[in-house]
């Protein structure tokens, strides 16, 4: 029993549990470099500043169709000169001296010059040349609405383009307006729709024939994701899906040469942060919401923090090599309700570790069952069934994840813990409560109160199961410490219970192997302390 207690002693050393950790954004509010900084203004946001709603400019557009009050220039030269400007009358004709009436209601601009070359030459055989072209476009009135700033009705040309129209309205509202789902509408259906980052990336703008009454309607934001970084547009950049790619990110973003690496914060739906680094010739999958940040190559010497919990938000920190919690924690704006006394530290090498000790515990379990025998057929088909349930439950226990979670006493000196890329900081809140789980008959959650001692709260919560371990019972400070309590020793160590406090009863091993059931119980101690997890035997 003495080497078991050793052992335990070692792992309580190496390991610590996580109970309970809510995740909320963090707004970054120190002087380190932050990458969860909201790029408030999104791609294309000086689109419109005024500068295209006063402009009237007569595009030609070959496609564009004659409509009634257009001015048509033509000119003759040759055996006969002339010079003659008309107006699509109300029937849609122009009438050319000498040569009639010519009807042009819906002829493609780009055709124009051909049709009154054909009418002349019924007149004029010989020596006598003609050249025709729109003078300007009738004036139109287009609605605009949607998430625009001014919707509105609008007058223009109908060669305007859709920019002019829209820089008429004020521009698109840049908190929830789409830059890339914009229709317009004839009649209730959509006839068009545009995607300016066609004309913000590549200058390609399609033209279009607006006519009196047409609609311009501006679709919500719906998927996003943030870049800043080493890029040479850090925006907020709209995405069509809801996932893309990062090469796909890359050609927006367009990263400088200079540029080496990314790193990409995603929130899962239960609001729990990842972070992830990729090579710039790696390609992951980019959700809704991401940030991302290109990083370049004089940032080798940086590493990645998260900072959760009581604070104003989540957030990540790139920060120098060899600083220190200390350092970091000086920083930090808590929130009223924070714990500052129960500071947790996550570490991806220790989370490492403790999973590399619980595998060697439980082969060697595996071990141990597998090769166990017995000297009577009873005894054969009792430790049988036997090793079914204990090979069932190191199924289940090799799925358990440990926490990684680094013990800060308050005795430690905070100034001599350096961080490690990855290391997680998380600030609990203050609690009035103590959890009971495990092998206990109502496990749950009881309200703090003065005085009470371990035994008070197990009973306050019906007391042991026919299952329980007595001899280890764990309580868990909210600073991740881990202190054992023997409920069934005649002198009971005297465990003061706090506020946040959790206490785990762990389940006792029924085996006739003495050796098994210690390698469960020690098992079972690492899983509670390792990852917060109390699992049941059988």
């Amino acid at each position: 029993m003495k080497k078991i207690f050793l052992i335990m002693i070692f792992v309580v050393s190496l390991f610590a549990v996580d109970i309970a950790m809510t995740q909320t954004p963090v707004e970054n509010n120190n002087s380190m470099t932050n990458i969860n900084i909201v790029a408030e203004k999104p791609f294309g946001y000086n689109l419109f500043m005024g500068k295209f709603a006063g402009v009237k400019q007569f595009v030609y557009n070959p496609n564009y169709r004659i409509n009634i009050g257009d001015n048509i220039v033509v000119m003759f030269w040759g055996a006969f000169n002339a010079e003659y400007k008309l107006t699509v009358d109300n029937q849609g004709n122009i009438f050319i001296p000498k040569v009639g009436v010519i009807h042009v209601l819906g002829l493609e601009a780009g055709k124009l010059n051909r049709v009154i070359q054909n009418a002349v030459r019924k007149v004029f055989k010989r020596n006598v040349f003609v050249y025709a072209n729109v003078l300007n476009y009738q004036p139109i009135s287009v609605f605009v609405t949607g998430a625009v700033n001014s919707p509105g009705l609008y007058q223009g040309l109908s060669s305007d383009s859709v920019i002019q129209f829209l820089d008429k309205a004020k521009g698109i509202n840049l908190k929830d307006g789409s830059f890339r789902k914009i229709y317009i509408k004839r009649n209730g259906n959509i006839v068009q729709t545009y995607d300016l980052y066609n004309f913000l990336t590549g200058g390609n703008l399609e033209m279009f024939q607006f006519r009196n009454g047409d609609v311009i309607y501006v679709g919500n934001l719906k998927y996003y994701v943030f870049v800043k970084g080493d890029v040479k547009r850090p925006y907020r950049f709209e995405l069509l899906n809801p996932r893309t790619d990062l090469n796909n990110i890359k050609k927006l973003a367009l990263p400088n040469e200079t540029a080496t690496n990314v790193i990409i914060n995603h929130w899962t739906k239960d609001g729990k942060l990842i972070t992830s680094k990729y090579s710039l010739n790696d390609n992951p999958v980019i959700y809704n919401g991401d940030e991302i940040e290109f990083l370049s190559d004089h940032n080798a010497n940086q590493i990645t923090i998260n900072i959760d919990g009581e604070v104003a938000g989540t957030h990540t920190l790139v920060i120098p090599k060899g600083t220190n919690l200390k350092e970091v924690l000086k920083k930090i704006n808590y929130s009223p309700i924070a714990n500052k006394n129960a500071v947790q530290l996550y570490r991806k090498s220790i989370a490492k570790l403790q999973k590399q000790l619980l595998d060697a515990y439980l082969k060697d379990l595996e071990a141990r069952v597998l090769t166990a025998s017995s000297v009577t057929t009873g005894g054969a088909q009792i430790r049988k069934e036997e090793a079914e349930l204990i090979m069932n439950f190191i199924k289940r226990a090799e799925k358990v994840e440990p926490k990684g979670r680094v013990v800060l006493n308050s005795e430690t000196n905070l100034s001599q813990v350096i961080l490690e890329d990855g290391d997680t900081i998380y600030i609990p809140k203050k609690s009035s409560i103590v959890t009971i789980q495990g092998e206990v008959k109502v496990p749950g959650a009881q309200t703090y109160v003065p005085g009470y001692d371990v035994m008070d709260y197990i009973k306050s919560v019906g007391g042991f199961t026919d299952r329980a371990d007595k001899e280890h019972v764990l309580i868990i400070k909210q600073n991740g410490k881990v202190i054992t309590f023997d409920a069934d020793a005649f002198f009971k160590k005297n465990v003061k219970i706090s506020k946040g406090d959790s206490i785990l009863v762990l389940g006792k091993p029924n085996s006739e192997n003495l050796q098994i059931s210690k390698d469960i119980t020690t098992i079972l101690y690492q899983i509670a302390v390792s990852a917060g997890v109390v699992l049941r035997l059988f």
